[in-house]
């Protein structure tokens, strides 16, 4: 279990006195070896010279006639991602400053790579203890995409990569990738839903390449009516909701040193409705609609994935029109089934005291 999730780095980062991540020489380098920026056969001599060079020095200084020299435009301006990345991290002192100053920001400066590795690093800090399967499979939703699909009416979310790469390969890569192509028969290695029974090779792939092949239950256990025109079910105590809760609430007291309880939700119906928090594009605006009595039709319904109730476990810690209120949290999936959690929103649109 101490291994898992290897492509976030996490074992090569420090902790300073507050217990934010401090990001090292060798876990900068790791971004030198990803198909961004790894040599290719086709690198010319100027390239594999900065490769190199960074290998070395991962906080080199590098001018920008020297990236103009590159043959390859497209990895001239990787280069360039990559340094504004290393040097935001520099300044900022560690990933969670950095995560925060560009959340804050008017405009998201890195790129959207770059901002995944760091809530990836740092949702895997937040997990270093943890030994619940279920807690680390929600997890995932922070920072990889992923796609619903329903069977026999239960909403299963797969990681998006994972599951394209098996539709192209049936799970057996570039062999599989072949047959495919030669249209021959190959028997599709399907994922497995995560359970407790099954928990123990969710830690195992986990700590492999595979480490994103589990599919996450979201559903819900009893038919409820949510008011405002939809219709829900209440999570299990044991739901990847009720999980994904969990994680959230870890992640706001990290950032921020607010301790709330986050809760799925069956309803909103709430003549005091004062505040909440899309977790997404699409669950902001279908919040949006129904805040201000706005028809929602069914196809935006069919979309919600859950509601949830964010309330201050200390109530000083909210403004004071909302310190005994609860602040409702939306989460959607778009027109082509895929889940683009956006952790930042529960970082910057808070009612916090002060």
């Amino acid at each position: 279990m101490t291994d898992f999730w290897p492509s976030a780095g996490w074992p090569l980062l420090r902790t300073d006195e507050q217990g934010w991540l401090i990001p090292t020489d060798g876990w900068l380098r790791r971004f030198l070896e990803g198909p961004e920026l790894a040599l290719v056969q086709a690198s010319c001599a100027a390239e594999r010279r900065l490769h190199n060079a960074l290998r070395e020095n991962p906080r080199l200084a590098v001018a920008e006639p020297r990236l103009q020299t590159l043959a390859d435009a497209d990895a001239a301006d990787n280069y360039r991602a990559f340094l504004a990345f290393r040097d935001a991290l520099n300044a900022a002192g560690s990933l969670e400053a950095c995560y925060l100053q560009q959340v804050r920001s008017a405009r998201v400066s890195l790129a959207p790579p770059f901002m995944q590795a760091m809530a990836h690093a740092i949702v895997r800090h937040l997990l270093r203890d943890n030994d619940d399967a279920m807690q680390a499979r929600a997890a995932e939703l922070l920072f990889r995409p992923q796609r619903v699909t329903v069977v026999d009416g239960v909403p299963l979310a797969g990681d998006a990569q994972a599951l394209d790469l098996l539709n192209e390969t049936g799970g057996f890569g570039e062999l599989g990738r072949l047959l495919s192509q030669a249209q021959a028969p190959i028997r599709a290695a399907k994922m497995k839903v995560l359970s407790a029974q099954n928990a123990a090779e969710y830690w195992r792939a986990a700590a492999s390449p595979r480490e994103h092949d589990f599919l996450l239950d979201l559903r819900h256990e009893l038919q409820q009516d949510l008011g405002h025109g939809l219709q829900f079910t209440l999570a299990r105590a044991e739901s990847g909701l009720a999980a994904l809760s969990r994680v959230l609430q870890a992640w706001v007291h990290h950032f921020l040193q607010l301790e709330v309880q986050i809760t799925p939700l069956s309803r909103i119906d709430d003549e005091r409705w004062r505040w909440h928090v899309g977790l997404d594009a699409d669950a902001t605006a279908l919040l949006n609609d129904l805040y201000e009595g706005q028809e929602v039709d069914s196809e935006r319904r069919g979309r919600l994935i859950s509601l949830f109730a964010l309330r201050f476990c200390r109530p000083e810690q909210a403004l004071p029109d909302m310190a005994s209120r609860p602040v409702y949290l939306g989460l959607c999936r778009t027109t082509d089934g895929q889940i683009r959690l956006k952790p930042q929103n529960l970082l910057i649109n808070l009612p916090v005291a002060g």
